[in-house]
Order: C-alpha cells, then structure tokens, then sequence
C-alpha cells in the first residue's frame, strides 16, 4: 500500500511540475533572468557599474537634481535597508552619487546624482537600449511586442492592486 501510495505521488508530482503555468512562468523567469545577465554583463563590462547601479541612477535623473530618500530606492528595487546602504556606498565611492540631508528629517538621507553619475548613467542609458533592442524587441514581431508590453503592464497592474 506504501509503495502504491508513493507511485500515485510521485505521478500526481511529475504531472505538476509538468503544467503548463509551471512551463509558462519558467519561461518567462528564464527569459527575464537571462535578459537582465546580459544587460549586468553589459554595463559592467562597458560603464563599470551593476544594472543595480544603473537602476538607481535612472531613479536620479528623471529630474533634474532630484534627490530620492534611500528608503524609497531599497522599495522600488526591493532591497532591504542594509542592501540599499552598501549599495549607495559603493555610488558614492565611485563618485556617481552623494548622500545628502533631508530637509526638515534629520533622520532621512538623501541620495542625488553627481556629474559624473549622469555621465556615466548616459553611456550606460545607451549600452542598455542596446541590449534590450536586441534581446527584448528585435526577437519579437511589433503586433506581439505590443500586446507583451500591454500585458506585461496589466500583470504589473495586477500585482500592484493585490
């Protein structure tokens, strides 16, 4: 009987781990994984910074000096508060970003871009557009590349409501 009851199991496991969801996820896990390997690989190799790195800067120089508190990058870039700590340590170190005070929040620093951070940010901006053309866009017909992003976009809007 203990025996009969493992075959069942193990059947009743190999056909889960063989859905179609499970394969359908994996594929899209694998292909953003592998994309965003490339796009490190890229920046690191070309611009010396982490496709972290460039993340952060993007988040800098959407405005012109802005400044974000680095509670709020450790949010959007889901990392923790140490996480985001070392990370901004090794910015300011390459003098891509400086810490500054917040006003009227003695406890809250704020993280801006330097000069040579939005130097860099724009070499990176660029090798990155190139990455993804290649691997994200190109491989892609338009028709299907539109309706990807628009449900890239309502699952994003899913998980965002739940």
């Amino acid at each position: 009987m203990l025996v009969h009851t493992a075959n069942r199991d193990n059947d009743a496991a190999a056909r889960a781990a063989s859905s179609p969801l499970v394969h359908d996820f994996g594929l899209l896990i694998k292909a953003a994984t592998r994309l965003e390997q490339r796009i490190d690989t890229a920046l690191r190799q070309e611009c010396e910074i982490s496709h972290t790195m460039f993340e952060v800067l993007i988040r800098l120089c959407r405005q012109q000096g802005e400044e974000v508190s680095q509670r709020r990058l450790a949010d959007d870039l889901t990392l923790t508060s140490s996480g985001i700590t070392r990370l901004i340590d090794r910015m300011e170190g390459a003098e891509l970003v400086r810490r500054v005070p917040a006003p009227g929040d003695r406890r809250s620093v704020l993280v801006e871009s330097t000069d040579r951070g939005r130097t860099v940010f724009l070499r990176a901006a660029a090798v990155h557009a190139q990455v993804v053309e290649r691997y994200f866009v190109a491989p892609v017909a338009p028709d299907d590349y539109e309706r990807l992003t628009s449900s890239l976009l309502e699952i994003q809007k899913a998980l965002s409501d739940a």
